[in-house]
């Protein structure tokens, strides 16, 4: 199908530009088999004319570009005011500026009396082939344009998507560029990235640190509760709000009863308190008679 369009639309170019080819040609031809008296007979009774279009492009021209000036200084002061991420107010300016020079330029070439219906077709062809080719990218150049818009993350930022997590070093238009936990740079395309599940933990100033901890049946489950307790209130950098510290027995499990702990601390202290803490778990409870207990499968054999 794609063939098919393709094919079709390169026959439409060749067309158009066969037409535009053949239509110079009979007006040159046309020139070449008058008189001299006759050509300079034409243009001193068109000289008048040919002088007012000429004019009037020049103006439209200049009040054109003068327009096209005072929209991109306008469009870039509005960009600065919503704080625009930079790269897609140069991008948009770009894009504008662009657009509206080409358009001045079809006006300008048309009120010199230059039909201009077989270069708008020529251009809206090569643009359709294009885009065909360049699908992948587009859709990726389009996500990009959501991120940078509705900014779901933003430069430095610690998001997980798509099997990866890691701060984010960049966003360009078509991807976005994270760096891992071991420095590992990963190119995400930004087509995918837009329309997949994003958790962004830098958009919260706290986060919640939790632990599952298994302790053996029979031990003294409020001697646990304490001594967890006791561990996080003695870190300075566990926070008493939202709430306070919580510990409780969370079930009961095939072989040790699981009790939870949570506190809240500031997001640039998640990992500093999760891992110390961590290590205080496994140090003290042993010391206060709790022990861990390993897998356990009881064998029974019948005899009989």
């Amino acid at each position: 199908m794609l063939l098919n369009i393709s094919g079709t639309e390169a026959g439409v170019q060749q067309d158009t530009t066969a037409n535009v080819v053949e239509n110079i040609g009979e007006t040159i031809g046309e020139l070449a088999d008058m008189p001299v008296r006759d050509i300079l007979g034409f243009l001193a009774e068109n000289a008048m004319s040919i002088g007012l279009k000429v004019l009037a492009a020049i103006i439209i021209y200049a009040v054109g570009a003068w327009l096209i000036q005072r929209i991109k200084r306008l469009l870039k002061k509005i960009l600065v005011k919503r704080n625009v991420e930079a790269s897609l107010s140069s991008f948009t300016l770009s894009f504008v500026s662009i657009t509206l020079t080409i358009l001045l330029l079809l006006i300008t070439v048309q009120t010199l009396g230059v039909d201009t219906s077989s270069i708008v077709a020529l251009i809206a062809g090569s643009g359709l082939a294009i885009g065909m080719a360049l699908s992948g990218t587009l859709q990726n150049f389009a996500g990009g344009i959501m991120i940078l818009f509705f900014k779901p993350f933003k430069v430095g930022d610690y998001i997980e998507t798509q099997g990866y997590s890691g701060t984010v070093h960049s966003i360009q238009i078509t991807t976005t560029v994270i760096k891992t936990t071991d420095n590992k740079t990963v190119v995400l395309p930004n087509g995918g990235l837009s329309g997949s599940i994003i958790n962004n933990y830098s958009t919260s100033e706290k986060r919640r640190c939790d632990w599952d901890i298994s302790i053996e049946y029979g031990s003294d489950i409020d001697l646990a509760k304490s001594a967890l307790m006791e561990i996080v209130n003695r870190n300075e950098k566990v926070l008493q709000e939202p709430e306070k510290p919580f510990v409780a027995l969370k079930s009961l499990a095939d072989s040790a009863i699981i009790v939870t702990c949570r506190v809240w601390v500031k997001r640039e202290d998640y990992w500093d308190v999760f891992y110390t803490v961590n290590e205080e778990i496994y140090k003290e409870l042993p010391k206060r008679g709790i022990g861990f207990p390993y897998p356990q499968l009881d064998v029974h054999i019948n005899n009989n």
